[in-house]
């Protein structure tokens, strides 16, 4: 093999350098730090560090019911919020690629919301929810609008999946509507000609030819339902009695109010292994899913 010349190496030094090294002190060090202080008991500001092995390891599987409760809550969160945000989008495009006249001011309306912060979001439905809901209540006196919807375990749950879909559901659906656009409109033809249905189009060509974008959609939706942080300490901060606390706000607790990085760090890494291995059986199935046009 043929020795690169110094000037090709300068040049992949100028151009990859500097994200490279980026990368490393942002992602990488933090990451590989984490994985220590996993180990430990260091509690975030002591400069002593002691290594337990894996005693964090064993509180958080054996005695931590809080994470226990936060890790159910996040899966049945993940769970409905994933469904309904990718069904309510792709609904969303089917209607918006079809010739409308407000067509495009569709698209901006409903993708707007996920332009908004999480937090900022959170406080604004926070306040629908507290003061919003329950005077349309007293004027119309519809049940739906007087439930105790952020003081009650159930309709707190609710709440939180209801403001991530609706902030959600537009960033997906123009993911949707792009692979929509670019399914090709001699097959649609010859289905429709040979006679089939329009549910047989849908499920049995549409759908079939977009799962690039369902594969993409759904990554998104778990890693981002699972992460899940600011909506819920904006809407909730995890009450009532932390029957709404997500594994995020549960670690975030952990490890900077409770002072215990040791093990806030280590229920991240468990986190981490939980969400790597959830999502690489989702892509492996809906990869293996896909065809070509």
């Amino acid at each position: 093999m043929k020795r690169r010349p110094l000037s090709a190496w300068l040049e992949q030094l100028v151009f990859i350098g500097p994200a490279f090294i980026s990368f490393t002190l942002i992602v990488m060090i933090p990451f590989l730090l984490g994985m220590y202080y996993s180990f430990t008991d260091w509690n975030g500001v002591s400069g002593t560090v002691t290594f337990i092995g894996l005693g964090n390891f064993k509180q958080i599987l054996f005695n931590d019911p809080d994470f226990m409760r936060s890790f159910w809550f996040t899966t049945r969160f993940s769970i409905a919020a994933v469904i309904l945000t990718n069904v309510l989008a792709f609904i969303l495009a089917l209607l918006l690629t079809r010739p409308l006249k407000l067509r495009n001011p569709l698209r901006t309306v409903f993708f707007l919301p996920n332009v908004i912060g999480g937090l900022l979001l959170g406080f604004i439905w926070q306040f629908i929810f507290v003061k919003g809901f329950p005077a349309i209540g007293q004027l119309t006196n519809i049940p739906f609008f007087n439930l105790p919807w952020l003081g009650d375990e159930t309709t707190g749950f609710w709440g939180i999946v209801i403001v991530f879909v609706w902030q959600s559901a537009g960033y997906f659906m123009v993911i949707y509507i792009a692979s929509l656009i670019n399914v090709p409109k001699d097959v649609l033809e010859a289905a429709q000609i040979d006679g089939a249905s329009p549910a047989q189009v849908l499920f049995r060509i549409i759908v079939p030819l977009i799962m690039p974008a369902v594969t993409v959609c759904l990554f998104l939706a778990i890693s981002n339902t699972f992460k899940m942080f600011d909506l819920n300490l904006s809407l909730t901060k995890g009450g009532p009695f932390k029957s709404t606390e997500s594994l995020a706000l549960n670690i975030y607790t952990e490890a900077f109010q409770n002072n215990r990085f040791g093990l806030g760090t280590a229920k991240a890494l468990i986190f981490f292994v939980v969400v790597a291995i959830i999502t690489t059986i989702q892509v492996r199935i809906t990869k293996s899913r896909e065809v070509e046009a």
